[in-house]
């Protein structure tokens, strides 16, 4: 299994790399929810995913959700397209703030 992590690139922007699934989701969403917390616009880069199923798809979702509700704005960027095939499958793309 790929090294999962989120890394800060500055000025608003991280990095998602690795696997997004069961196993990695719930501490990715501890640890990004504490790095992004209080931020204004972000933008996270999932170019170095390398592997996602639906708990990665939640991930977004609760992260998109939590900005909402801070007054934030996010954005996913460099998609890759098994995650963009699961949110269109689940009806999720349009609602995601998903840079294509």
């Amino acid at each position: 299994m790929a090294e999962t992590g989120f890394t800060d690139q500055g000025d608003g922007h991280w990095l998602l790399s690795g696997e997004l699934g069961f196993d990695t989701v719930p501490g990715l969403l501890a640890s990004a929810d504490r790095s992004i917390r209080g931020a204004g616009a972000v933008e996270v880069d999932l170019k170095a995913v390398t592997r996602v199923d639906s708990a990665g798809l939640a991930l977004l979702i609760e992260w998109t959700r939590a900005s909402a509700r801070a007054g934030r704005t996010i954005c996913f960027t460099n998609v890759p397209a098994q995650l963009l095939s699961i949110a269109q499958v689940s009806g999720l793309d349009d609602i995601l703030p998903l840079a294509h």
